[in-house]
């Protein structure tokens, strides 16, 4: 799958899984039959162009992206508590892909959209400042300093992020990796489009009630290890 016609866009690069076990028959099944009219396709999208609200059905309130959606749970919550909303969830791992959309025919979710490919080639093709909320939960934190190039949280990625979102929109991160936790607390701290809306310890140690849990969090708290939940605040953009 190609990316925004533009010699200047991001390569594609995709690390970890692409496939992992076999889906079972009716899981793969739904997968085949729905992906086509869910999935986002960029081919002859030119960067900074491509037309969100056309993908949705009915014209949506506003645009929530989530990159890396593991296996749907969260934006399965989130898409059915917020009908209005229209969800873009960039996920490669087809798998992941499977499971999200069995949970959205479940509970018969017509607003959500998956883009199967590497989320910085989605980044590039939003319009800037359209997305309202955005989620990066339990991303894989490459924890070896040579592989930090590859975290979604981190220098490279951060501008095309700032950009998508819109002013006074929120960014929530989760982890359960101390050191990327830091890390990420540097990168956004030290950005000035990025208010941290902590106020307290609670504010990062618990999650807020519109955000339910996920498998991986389940296993990493019965592993003993305490994730961090992060907000921030798109600080609105200077006059022109």
């Amino acid at each position: 799958m190609s990316g925004p016609d533009d010699a200047g866009a991001p390569r594609r690069m995709l690390h970890g899984r692409r496939r992992g076990k076999p889906m079972r028959p009716t899981r793969q099944a739904a997968f085949e039959r729905r992906l086509p009219e869910l999935r986002v396709d960029l081919d002859g999208v030119a960067p900074g162009t491509l037309d969100t609200a056309g993908l949705f059905a009915h014209a949506p309130s506003g645009i929530w992206l989530e990159i890396g959606a593991g296996n749907g749970e969260h934006l399965a919550w989130q898409a059915a508590h917020r009908p209005d909303v229209g969800f873009i969830a960039a996920e490669p791992y087809l798998a992941g892909v499977g499971r999200a959309i069995g949970y959205l025919e479940a509970a018969g979710t017509a607003n959500v959209r998956f883009f199967v490919d590497d989320a910085r080639l989605l980044l590039a093709a939003l319009p800037e400042g359209v997305v309202a909320r955005m989620f990066i939960l339990f991303p894989d934190p490459w924890p070896k300093a040579r592989h930090h190039k590859r975290r979604i949280v981190a220098p490279s990625t951060l501008p095309a992020i700032a950009r998508v979102l819109a002013d006074e929109a929120e960014l929530r991160l989760a982890t359960d990796d101390m050191g990327y936790c830091r890390w990420m607390l540097a990168l956004l701290t030290g950005d000035a489009a990025f208010e941290w809306c902590a106020r307290g310890p609670e504010d990062w140690r618990r999650r807020p009630e519109d955000w339910p849990q996920t498998r991986y969090e389940e296993k990493a708290l019965a592993a003993g290890r305490r994730p961090a939940y992060l907000r921030f605040r798109r600080r609105a953009r200077a006059a022109a």
